[in-house]
């Protein structure tokens, strides 16, 4: 037996020491940071790779605001393909590769396509690959007859460019001809590209978007350490995942570090996210075995017994420290994962030396959750549980396509993971929104005008019961 010396601390057990500060504006401070060694997002903030938090629509509205969404891995190889597809069809500078069909394919044929792709307009070529008409969700309202050839409901006359238009001059195009779509073909009048009037706007209005180089919206994947996921892997990169999140409990194992080092060679530029690991030694694991960042949190989320059924775990704030000291000197990027339910929590873990928060309960009521809306004694909750949760287990069995879960599976399932009701919080982007304005505020505290300089300037002091007591609302009747 070894005990540690050091007294381990959470969120709770301190406070950012005010400073002299020289903010002349909070909004103004930069919450710009890393998420691997080659991305870097506008906002710190990572949405969990959990099944009532993270699919497509939370990821498109986390790179949204800059930061960015992991998909969940509780899906088949397909399905979770089809969620990165998903994301990355969102926005982009210019679609690289349009739906096309030809004259030949049915209304039937238009209408699949746009339920599985969430696209609005899809381009129809003649025989000889040529643009001869674009049928959009507008030619489709109140068409009954799926047997009907799309030529005879497509818009026929095509404004089209050559491929090399820039986005200025594809705005005026469109402008001036008052359509929404523009394709961009080559010189032998094949298409090379789509823009899209909603793409530009999206740049207007979402100027800090975690995007790829190719202009398109960014997004994460989480896989296990199963023998068939690098299928998994090669698949979801291939789909376009800009990072791979190798997803264990217990991250500072001989499977984690396996796996990584497989990814590594067999995929060189994959960004590599790995944990969860609670000690610095872990971290330095991962890290060796090729690691771009590492993971940290063992037992603090909201839905979480691990600490309590297996009676291990590091209370997160010191875990982040440590962690962070082997990382940083290296340029690995900390995410602290679990155990944030403020932005005073988001805005200590960073000032402890992570780079980004991953967030699962907090996002997990917010409208772009895939969890259940419900309604309980007159106010609004949604569903979320820990993905070691009983309910999550029997959850990943059928969506994998494994069947149900076993009578004797059932009793020898030991969960680590809670399934609870959390309160609806309206949209991710006001709850984003009400996160980095307080990190902006916590920032100014301690005159950081980095995130990188908060975790520099910051001092913490430790607090009793009382003093945490004091620093919530008390002896008034909260309104």
């Amino acid at each position: 037996m070894k005990i540690l010396p050091d007294l381990a601390l959470t969120y709770d057990d301190v406070l950012l020491v005010p400073q002299y500060s020289d903010v002349p504006s909070r909004r103004k401070l930069s919450t710009q940071t890393k998420l691997t060694q080659k991305i870097a997002l506008q906002a710190p903030i990572v949405s969990a790779n959990m099944d009532t938090v993270t699919e497509s629509e939370m990821a498109i509205a986390m790179a949204r605001e800059g930061g960015i969404g992991i998909i969940h891995r509780f899906m088949s190889i397909d399905d979770q393909v089809r969620e990165i597809a998903r994301v990355k069809k969102a926005e982009s500078f210019v679609v690289d590769n349009p739906i096309t069909l030809t004259v030949a394919h049915t209304v039937g044929d238009v209408k699949k396509i746009v339920e599985e792709t969430y696209t609005g307009g899809i381009l129809i070529l003649d025989e000889k690959g040529q643009i001869v008409g674009i049928v959009t969700t507008r030619d489709l309202l109140f068409e009954q007859d799926d047997s009907k050839l799309v030529s005879e409901i497509m818009t026929r006359d095509v404004v089209t460019a050559p491929r090399d238009t820039s986005l200025e001059q594809a705005e005026k195009i469109l402008h001036k001809h008052r359509v929404e779509k523009l394709p961009l073909v080559d010189s032998k009048g094949k298409v090379a590209g789509l823009i899209t009037l909603k793409d530009i706007m999206k740049i207007a209005e979402f100027p800090k978007a975690t995007k790829d180089e190719r202009g398109r919206l960014a997004v994460g994947a989480a896989v296990g350490v199963k023998a068939g996921d690098l299928k998994r892997v090669e698949k979801l990169l291939e789909a376009g995942a800009d990072c791979i999140v190798v997803d264990i409990a217990h991250g500072d194992s001989q499977l984690e570090v396996e796996i990584i080092k497989a990814i590594r060679k067999n995929f060189t530029s994959a960004q590599i996210i790995g944990g969860n690991v609670a000690t610095a030694e872990g971290t330095q694991r991962l890290i060796d075995a090729g690691a771009d960042a590492v993971k940290v949190g063992v037992g603090p989320g909201s839905i979480c017994i691990t600490r309590i059924v297996a009676g291990a775990g590091v209370p997160q704030l010191t875990a982040v420290i440590n962690c962070a000291a082997v990382a940083r000197p290296q340029g690995i990027p900390i995410i602290a994962d679990g155990g944030v339910r403020t932005s005073g929590d988001l805005v200590k873990a960073l000032a402890a030396g992570a780079s980004t928060v991953m967030l699962g309960s907090l996002l997990a009521g917010t409208d772009e959750s895939p969890g259940l809306l419900m309604t309980r004694k007159g106010h609004r909750y949604k569903v979320s549980r820990g993905m070691a949760s009983l309910q999550a287990n029997v959850a990943r069995k059928v969506r994998e396509g494994e069947g149900e879960i076993t009578q004797e599976e059932l009793e020898d399932y030991v969960s680590e993971g809670v399934e609870a009701a959390v309160p609806y919080r309206g949209s991710a982007r006001e709850m984003l929104t009400q996160l980095i304005g307080g990190l902006q505020s916590g920032m100014s505290y301690t005159n950081a005008h980095t995130v990188d300089e908060l975790h520099e300037k910051a001092v913490f002091t430790r607090m009793t019961e009382v003093g945490l007591r004091e620093s919530r609302p008390h002896d008034v009747e909260v309104m």
